[in-house]
């Protein structure tokens, strides 16, 4: 019995060290694939345009990852308690880098010119990501912010809505 027991421990412990060893190899293989489709987001954050000045920023977007390293986008955003529009702006496009580790880099252009740099990363295998921006880049100028985001996607990889039952 003792004997037994003691194999059926190593086993298990064994078992357990091979499953455990196999786990992070999968969880940290990510690419361009890894975001595909639509996803929503939070922004949140505050732009520090000059001395003392912090204006907070919150907003939503859509954004449409192509699986290959390109998106569109359209957002509504509100900083210091101003619309910056009066609806969703549209025509917003970007490219992105996931890298294998899951972690990535973006880029968003805007029709006048502006851009915003984002570090990113990939979890719960590509149904989600988080950014936060490394530039933000308003008329050729830089300006200093602290903005991050979470995103959700909001189809399947395949284009398929997701819906829940109940």
């Amino acid at each position: 019995m003792k004997t037994w027991f003691c194999k059926g421990t190593l086993t298990a412990a064994v078992a357990c060290l091979t499953l455990g060893g196999a786990a992070p190899a999968h969880a940290g293989s990510c690419s361009n694939a890894s975001l595909n489709g639509k996803y929503g987001q939070t922004i949140s954050g505050e732009i520090l345009p000059g001395n003392n000045v912090v204006l907070p920023q919150n907003g939503v977007a859509m954004t449409n990852f192509d699986g290959n390293g390109k998106f569109t986008q359209v957002d509504f955003v509100v900083i210091d308690g101003t619309n910056q529009s009066s609806k969703f702006q549209t025509g917003e496009t970007g490219t992105y880098k996931v890298n294998s580790d899951c972690t990535g880099s973006a880029r968003i252009n805007y029709k006048n010119g502006s851009w915003i740099d984002l570090e990113l990363v990939v979890v719960n295998q590509g149904r989600e990501f988080r950014t936060v921006v490394s530039v933000l880049n308003m008329g050729g100028k830089a300006v200093p912010a602290n903005i991050g985001s979470s995103g959700m996607r909001v189809d399947s990889a395949d284009g398929e809505i997701e819906t829940t039952s109940n």
